[in-house]
């Protein structure tokens, strides 16, 4: 490790057991899959893209939803749907997933009234025992005016239908960040014949359409949507089975699984294991990524942690087991969090290490061996179906050998910490370099890329506009701190105070590292001068 680097010292603060902040417990929530059958026999399904502003899935392919609120259990609800006794709370979900959660009840009061509302809010269907002509339009002037979606319901003395509604299966939202779901699915017929059709009432919705579940599929394998692992099990279960055969297979998904994982493959070729590290709060996870759908490589196996990695290498089997074999270890750069269990798993697979020349360096003293080198430019074809074409891209600012990886025919980048889903990226010299971290933000973001895989925190599908949302707030920030260097202030601390006001005090060391990267980068410039 760099001499200075605070950053690398905070680490490995956290690997020696400083107390970080309790997850929160998964939030309830629950989506409706509107579903048809066209005039051929075939089923179709109701899908939406979310509005990109979201800061939640924005771009993503999902189905009308959302998270149970504290009115939810006021709302009005006659019957049940269909089948919750024939899915236990924690049916096909692996140990990774579940860990020490109490899943509690399949279905826990409110949930229905929460699922219907969302149908309503968001594609403008009231499914209430009444059929009076004009209700759902009474019930959205009401709610216009102010009133709550349960308040506004009773007022109208109506009440929604649950009996309507078939159970299909509870999936959790993988440890990516600090907000989790534990989402419940339910499937609802709706023929194209009822006056009523879904609209588009809500800025959250980008786009409705109905789609067969083969042509869903095939957008996502080439590329043109991303969506979230239920999703894909839902539209191939009801293009293989259809919804009343497949509700068995909904209801159980065990075969979404990889070992004690489940596979979280959002764009093809791309999986994703959100593994415990030692890494920088608000994150507790670095994002190991199965490159690959034939011949892979396996980027950033950062866990230290034994259990971890035993999962890890469970997965790995169970994925070979479907013809995807790891060929090689990947590094992003040489952080802690990203390189904990690159030998345990370089033991076990047999197979070499490759990173940039710079990480190279930085690992030797470590006892790291990196065995092949990784260039910039340099494109590697990973056979499969569908063959990936990678590139490698240099990225230094974070780290100097840091490196992305484009996958090139669907836009894809596996971007380490170039990005975060949350939070920050801690650029510290000397290792790290503010110029030549706007410059990798600026460069990446001129390829072109779709959707952006972080080490830490969620995809990112709007990938241009957060590589330059990212320069532009550093580039904010710095005016910043040119206007109080001017204005006379010139203690670090007091810098840091008056300039990022918005960053907790606890964090103000690593600021103060950022600070200066800045401060260097103004100097070099000539917009000022340090005595």
């Amino acid at each position: 490790m760099s001499e200075g680097s605070l950053y690398e010292l905070v680490l490995g603060k956290v690997a020696a057991g400083a107390a970080l902040p309790t997850a929160r417990p998964p939030r309830a929530s629950a989506a409706v899959v509107l579903w048809r059958r066209a005039d051929d026999g075939q089923v179709e399904v109701l899908w939406m893209r979310r509005a990109d502003t979201l800061a939640f899935m924005g771009g993503w392919h999902a189905f009308p939803g959302g998270g149970l609120s504290r009115h939810d259990r006021e709302i009005a609800v006659t019957g049940e749907p269909a089948g919750v006794a024939d899915g236990p709370a924690d049916a096909g979900m692996p140990a990774a997933v579940v860990g020490d959660l109490d899943l509690g009840d399949a279905v826990p009061p409110g949930l229905v009234g929460c699922a219907l509302r969302e149908l309503f809010e968001e594609v403008g269907l009231l499914v209430a025992t009444s059929e009076r002509a004009g209700l759902a339009d009474e019930l959205e002037r009401r709610i216009d005016g102010g009133e709550r979606f349960a308040q506004a319901l009773a007022g109208l003395e109506a009440t929604l239908d649950a009996g309507r509604l078939v159970y299909a299966g509870r999936w959790l939202t993988p440890q990516l960040g600090p907000v989790r779901f534990d989402n419940r699915f339910f499937l609802l017929e709706w023929p194209a014949d009822l006056t009523a059709q879904p609209r588009t009432v809500s800025t959250e919705v980008a786009e409705l359409e109905w789609v067969r579940p083969a042509a869903a599929l095939e957008s996502w394998q080439r590329g043109d949507v991303i969506t979230a692992p239920p999703i894909l099990h839902l539209l191939r279960v009801l293009d293989e089975d259809g919804p009343e055969v497949g509700l068995a297979r909904l209801r159980n998904p065990v075969e979404a699984n990889l070992g004690p994982h489940r596979k979280i493959e959002f764009q093809p070729g791309i999986v994703l294991f959100p593994l415990l590290t030692p890494t920088l709060p608000p994150a507790d996870r670095t994002n190991t990524y199965l490159l690959g759908c034939g011949e892979a490589v396996l980027v950033d196996p950062g866990s230290p942690y034994d259990q971890e990695i035993a999962g890890l290498l469970d997965a790995l089997a169970a994925a070979a087991e479907q013809g995807r074999r790891v060929g090689a270890i990947w590094l992003t750069h040489h952080h802690p969090d990203h390189i904990g269990g690159v030998e345990q798993v370089r033991e076990a697979l047999g197979v070499p290490v490759l990173a940039h020349a710079a990480t190279a360096e930085r690992l030797a003293p470590l006892g790291i061996r990196v065995d092949g080198l990784l260039e910039d430019g340099q494109r590697i074809v990973l056979g499969g179906d569908p063959e990936l074409l990678v590139r490698v891209v240099h990225t230094p600012g974070h780290a100097r050998g840091h490196l992305c990886f484009l996958e090139e025919r669907t836009g894809a980048v596996i971007a380490g910490d170039l990005i975060a889903g949350f939070g920050t990226i801690v650029i510290d010299p000397p290792e790290g370099d503010m110029d030549d971290y706007l410059a990798s933000l600026e460069r990446l973001a001129g390829l072109q890329p779709k959707t952006l895989f972080p080490s830490h925190g969620p995809t990112v599908r709007a990938a241009v506009a957060k590589l330059e949302e990212y320069v532009e707030h550093r580039l904010w920030r710095e005016e910043r701190i040119l206007e109080a260097w001017r204005s006379g202030i010139r203690e670090p601390l007091d810098l840091v105070r008056k300039v990022y006001e918005d960053v907790p005090e606890i964090a103000h060391p690593l600021a103060a590292r950022q600070l200066q990267a800045h401060l260097d980068r103004l100097e070099r410039a000539g917009r000022l001068t340090r005595t």
